[in-house]
C-alpha cells in the first residue's frame, strides 16, 4: 500500500508497530480483494440461473432473506468490532498475554447475544412473512420455515464475525480469506445444488446456514492456532465486560441503525410495490456494491492499522489514511464509470431485456452511491478505529429519519428508481460528514482537503454525464477519453513521486 520510501521509513522509525507495516498491509489488501472476488465471479453467472430456476418471488425471498440475517446480527452488540479493536491495541502495545481472557469473554457473551437474537428473530418471523412482506400466499409457509432455519443460525453467524475480527486483530487476513471465499461463493452455488432436487426456499437456506457453521468451526480451529496461548489461559473476566459494552455500545447504535438504513429501501419497495419490485431492486443493488470489495479489501486492514498504531504515531496514521481514501478512489471509479454508461447493456446480457428496462436506471443511480459509499469507508474505519464510534452512531441516529422519509416520499413518486436515489443522497451526505470528523482527528491541513475535494467532485460530474442517454458509439468515445483523462491526472495529480517510483518498480518486475 505504501511506497518503498515509506517502507524504509517505517522500518526506522517504528519498529515497534510491525502490525503497520506496509508490506504486510499491502500483502493482506490482496488476501481480501481476492476474498471478495471469488463469490463476486460466483454470483455472476449464478444469479441469472437463481432466478430463472426459483422464479422472481422466490428470489425475492432469498433476497430478503440475506437482509434479515445481516441485520439480526446486530446481536453482536458491536463486540464484533470492539474485540478487533481491543486485540489489536493489545498486540500493538506489546501486551499479548491480555488477549486470551478478551478473546473468551467476548465469545461468551457472543454466544449469549446470538442466542438472544435467535429467539427475537423467531418470535418476530410469523409477523413479517404474513403481514409486513407482500409474498404470495403459495409460498408463505416455506418462507416462514426457512426463517426459522436463519433465525437458529444466528448465534453461528455471530460467533463466525467474531472469529473472523480475531484473526484480523493479528493481520492474519490469509487465513481469514481462506474460509471466506469458499463461503461466500457458496452463498451463490449452494442454492443451485439444491434446485435440481426441490426449489422449496426451506432446503436451499438449510445448505447455506451448515455451510455457515462449517466456516464457524474451521475459523474456531485457526485462532486456536494463530495464538497458542488462548488454550492455555481460558477464562472469562467479567471486568473485562466493561471495556467490550464502553466500544461496543456505540457500536450497537450504528449495528441496529447503519443496517436497517442500508435495507430498509427493500421493505418499503415490498410494501408499497410487490414482491417482485424488490427483485428488479435488489439484483442490481447486490451487483453494483460487490464493486465495494476493493473499499472494503482497504479498510479491513486499515481498522486494525488504525487501531494499533494511532497512539503511537498519529503521522503514521495520517498517511495511512490520506493513501487509503487515494487508492479507493483510483480503484473504483473506472469501473463505476463503465457500469454506468453501459447499465442497459450489461443488465440485458445479464439477466435479459425485460429485466433491464425495469432496472437500467436503479444501477446508474445505485453506481454514483457506491462511489460515495466506497471512499466514506476509509473515514468511517478511522473515526471508529481511533475509538471514537460515538461519532459514527450519533451521525446514523441523526440520519435515519430523514432518510425514512426521503425514501417513503420518493419510493411512492419515483418507485424503484426513488428508492435508489434516496440511498446515494444519504450515503453522499454521509461521506461529507466523516470526511470532517476524519480531518479534525488527523489535524490535517486544511489544502490536503481540498486537494481531495476537486477530484472528488470531478468525478461525481463525470459518473452523472455518463448516465446521459446516448448512442453506443458515442458511449465507447466518451468512457476511452474519460478513462485515458482519468489515468493521465491520477498518475500525475494523486501519486506523489515516490508511489509513482514504486508503481514503475512494480511494473517493470512484471
Amino acid at each position: 500500500m505504501i511506497s518503498a520510501h515509506a517502507q524504509m521509513t517505517e522500518t526506522s522509525t517504528n519498529g515497534n508497530l510491525p502490525l503497520t507495516s506496509g508490506r504486510l498491509l499491502a500483502r493482506n489488501v490482496i488476501w481480501n480483494l481476492l476474498g471478495t472476488m471469488g463469490p463476486l465471479l460466483a454470483a455472476v453467472p449464478a444469479v441469472p440461473l437463481l432466478i430463472r430456476a426459483m422464479g422472481t418471488d422466490r428470489f425475492g425471498v432469498v433476497t430478503l432473506a440475506w437482509v434479515v440475517v445481516g441485520y439480526f446480527s446486530l446481536f453482536d452488540f458491536g463486540f464484533g468490532r470492539a474485540l478487533t479493536k481491543l486485540v489489536a491495541e493489545k498486540l500493538g502495545a506489546g501486551r499479548a498475554e491480555d488477549v486470551p481472557c478478551l478473546f473468551w469473554t467476548s465469545l461468551v457473551l457472543m454466544l449469549l447475544f446470538g442466542s438472544l437474537g435467535a429467539v427475537v428473530m423467531a418470535v418476530l418471523s410469523p409477523w413479517m412473512v404474513h403481514s409486513v412482506l407482500r409474498i404470495p400466499a403459495s409460498i408463505q409457509l416455506e418462507t416462514l420455515r426457512a426463517f426459522y432455519l436463519l433465525a437458529a443460525s444466528l448465534p453461528i453467524v455471530i460467533t463466525t464475525t467474531a472469529l473472523r475480527g480475531f484473526l484480523e486483530a493479528h493481520q492474519r487476513f490469509g487465513l481469514s480469506n481462506a474460509v471466506r471465499m469458499p463461503l461466500g461463493a457458496f452463498t451463490f452455488v449452494g442454492p443451485l445444488l439444491v434446485l435440481p432436487f426441490s426449489s422449496s426456499l426451506v432446503p436451499v437456506v438449510g445448505v447455506l446456514v451448515v455451510a455457515r457453521l462449517v466456516a464457524c468451526f474451521v475459523l474456531w480451529g485457526l485462532c486456536l492456532r494463530i495464538h497458542a496461548g488462548l488454550t492455555d489461559v481460558i477464562a472469562i473476566r467479567w471486568t473485562l465486560a466493561s471495556s467490550l459494552f464502553h466500544f461496543g455500545g456505540w457500536m450497537t447504535v450504528s449495528n441496529v441503525v447503519s443496517p436497517l438504513m442500508v435495507y430498509l429501501d427493500r421493505f418499503f419497495i415490498g410494501a408499497v410495490a410487490s414482491i417482485s419490485a424488490v427483485a428488479y431492486y435488489a439484483t442490481p443493488w447486490e451487483a453494483i456494491t460487490k464493486l465495494l470489495f476493493a473499499p472494503s479489501a482497504i479498510v479491513g486492514v486499515l481498522f486494525p492499522a488504525f487501531s494499533s498504531g494511532f497512539a503511537q504515531d498519529k503521522t503514521r496514521t495520517r498517511l495511512l489514511f490520506i493513501r487509503g481514501v487515494k487508492y479507493t478512489f483510483i480503484a473504483i471509479f473506472p469501473f463505476l464509470l463503465i457500469v454506468i454508461v453501459f447499465a442497459r447493456e450489461a443488465l440485458t446480457l445479464w439477466v435479459g431485456a425485460d429485466f433491464a428496462r425495469h432496472s437500467a436506471v436503479v444501477l446508474q443511480w445505485l453506481a454514483v452511491g457506491v462511489f460515495f459509499n466506497g471512499i466514506s469507508q476509509v473515514p468511517f474505519a478511522l473515526v471508529q478505529g481511533v475509538g471514537r464510534p460515538d461519532i459514527t452512531g450519533k451521525l446514523h441516529l441523526l440520519e435515519l429519519p430523514a432518510y425514512a422519509v426521503s425514501l417513503w416520499l420518493l419510493v411512492h413518486s419515483r418507485g424503484v428508481e426513488g428508492a435508489a436515489m434516496a440511498w446515494t443522497g444519504r450515503v453522499a451526505i454521509d461521506a461529507l460528514i466523516l470526511f470532517g470528523f476524519s480531518y479534525r482527528i488527523l489535524r490535517t491541513e486544511p489544502q490536503i482537503l481540498r486537494g481531495f475535494l476537486m477530484p472528488l467532485g470531478s468525478a461525481v460530474l463525470l459518473l452523472t454525464l455518463g448516465g446521459v442517454p446516448m448512442g453506443v458509439y458515442t458511449k465507447i468515445s466518451f468512457t476511452v477519453l474519460t478513462l485515458f483523462v482519468f489515468g493521465v491526472i491520477a498518475w500525475f495529480a494523486l501519486l506523489d513521486p515516490s508511489e509513482r517510483l514504486y508503481a514503475r518498480s512494480k511494473i517493470w518486475a512484471w
